[in-house]
């Protein structure tokens, strides 16, 4: 049965300003667009929008759907603002923990905190003798606690990991705080998460997408909740029947190849495979993202390499090996710089584009290689309003340039989709539109961090659209509202291009429809 949406303002994305008065739908797909005269006899029908606003549907570049979902079930730690307040949580959560049940929590960031400090393993063992592990914001840190060190085997005789670091007190004991790959030797031990599990954090994770007004998302989650099969399944389980959305699933190298070998199905169009992932880095906030020069805060350091250059090399066979591209984690400029000496050697497979996430901090010298190549690149607008003012003591004012530089990079014609990295960031799009546009929190009145890298509304709102849907080569069917494009549309109360800038992620989204089907709606 057809339908037509109407009185309302579709932004159709098509070119700045673009509207039409209604669109309808049939069978999952935009099969008219205009004025509502013209359509109303076309449907049998009728949707009344009731004065809102539409837009093609928001996509996010780049997350972690399951772990979002495991956010919201667990502790969170990410609005904290004080060590005092982060103890007071904690002491509350871990009443009534049984002795060997995991105590989980995460989104943590000292740089919120007054004292910067960072809690030990002793204060976390006055909290509960349960084994007890806490995420930092970042997911490349955490601090636990001594039952947890002691069940991951780490002591002062545990050498560091080549791809991380165990802190140390001045006597060479561990503290309890865990840098990339030592993090990995507690997360490994971890009891190994069941299909029930992951299919609820799935659930509860996607119903709030879809409240947000995401209709589909570039997600990683195939390497990180045992053999793969449990939680692709969970995305089969949850996505396509009374939810629909639209996943492209990043496909870890850990278990990549048993992708490729098994020929694992996806469930289109709802769950889509994509390129291999892996890391080079880590990131700003725990000062392992990969420098070419130390950290101007800390000359000893130029961060942690997670891969070696003969294992990066590798990983990047492998991917050409079955005709794939790679989807690579660089935050640093060094880190960018070993991709792309490693990417001209072994080029994308025809008619494939390398996905390049974060870059973060670039460099002249690197966006002229970059411009070389078939990429493209995930940005996290709302990086910039949590990451500064700290940032720029870190990494030196010399280096700012190409810091967080949306603008420039958009200038250069690469494509570009914005993602918010959840659970790390806030997956609400409106908070990544807004930060592209101000590059500041709501909160702050004043002109932005690195203001000369903001973008117009019209782009920013191109990221998590025509830009988010261009990455994952779907730019003739998703993006933006067009006959024969998925009728997929999120609509708002209120009109984000003229709404007052620090207004936009207070807007409500009053309904998320997907493939022509309302999946939320404000008052349901």
């Amino acid at each position: 049965m057809a339908t037509i949406w109407c009185n309302a303002l579709f932004y159709t994305m098509q070119s700045e300003g673009h509207t039409i008065e209604a669109l309808v739908t049939k069978d999952g797909k935009i099969t008219a667009a205009g004025s509502y005269n013209d359509l109303r006899n076309l449907a049998e029908h009728q949707v009344d929008l009731q004065g809102a606003f539409v837009y093609p549907g928001f996509i996010d570049n780049h997350m972690h759907i399951i772990g979002q979902g495991e956010k919201l079930l667990r502790l969170d730690l990410s609005k904290v603002t004080s060590t005092a307040d982060m103890m007071d949580m904690l002491l509350r959560a871990a009443k009534g923990l049984s002795e060997d049940e995991w105590f989980i929590g995460e989104g943590w960031d000292e740089n919120m905190f007054p004292d910067r400090k960072i809690f030990t393993r002793y204060e976390l063992d006055m909290v509960t003798e349960s084994p007890m592990l806490l995420k930092r914001t970042c997911w490349h840190a955490a601090v636990v606690n001594s039952r947890a060190l002691e069940l991951a085997g780490i002591t002062k005789d545990t050498p560091d990991p080549e791809d991380g670091v165990i802190e140390r007190d001045e006597n060479g004991v561990p503290t309890g705080l865990l840098k990339e790959g030592a993090m990995q030797r507690v997360l490994q031990i971890l009891p190994e998460p069941t299909e029930a599990y992951v299919t609820k954090a799935l659930e509860t994770s996607v119903d709030h997408l879809l409240s947000v007004g995401l209709t589909g998302a570039v997600t990683d989650d195939l390497g990180y909740y045992g053999q793969y099969q449990t939680p692709l399944q969970a995305f089969h389980n949850v996505l396509g029947g009374k939810r629909k959305f639209r996943a492209y699933l990043l496909r870890h190298f850990s278990v990549f190849s048993e992708l490729m070998e098994d020929q694992a199905v996806y469930k289109g169009p709802w769950v889509e495979p994509g390129e291999m992932k892996f890391f080079i880095d880590g990131a700003f906030g725990g000062s392992t993202a990969l420098l070419s020069r130390p950290y101007a805060d800390d000359p000893r350091n130029s961060g942690t390499a997670v891969v070696t250059d003969g294992e990066l090399e590798n990983l990047v066979k492998l991917a050409r090996h079955y005709g794939e591209a790679v989807a690579i984690h660089m935050i640093g400029d060094l880190a960018a710089e070993k991709a792309l000496d490693v990417i001209e050697k072994h080029p994308a497979p025809a008619g494939k584009k390398d996905r390049f996430i974060h870059v973060t901090l670039l460099r002249d010298d690197l966006v002229a290689r970059m411009e070389k190549l078939p990429i493209v690149l995930d940005i996290q607008p709302a990086f910039v309003p949590s990451d500064f003012p700290w940032i720029a003591d870190r990494l030196g004012h010399d280096r700012m340039d190409w810091a967080y530089a949306w603008k420039k990079l958009l200038d250069r014609r690469f494509i570009c989709g914005g993602g918010s990295d959840a659970p790390i960031e806030d997956p609400n799009p409106l908070l990544g539109i807004h930060a592209a546009v101000t590059r500041r929190l709501p909160i702050e009145q004043h002109e932005g961090y690195l203001p000369d890298e903001k973008l117009s509304r019209y782009e920013a709102v191109q990221l998590f659209t025509s830009g988010a849907a261009a990455t994952i080569g779907k730019t003739d069917s998703r993006g933006r509202l067009a006959v024969g494009f998925d009728a997929d549309f999120t609509v708002l109360a209120e009109d984000i291009f003229t709404v007052s800038a620090d207004r936009i992620p207070e807007v409500a989204v009053e309904k998320t429809i997907v493939a022509g089907e309302i999946m939320y709606q404000i008052h349901s």
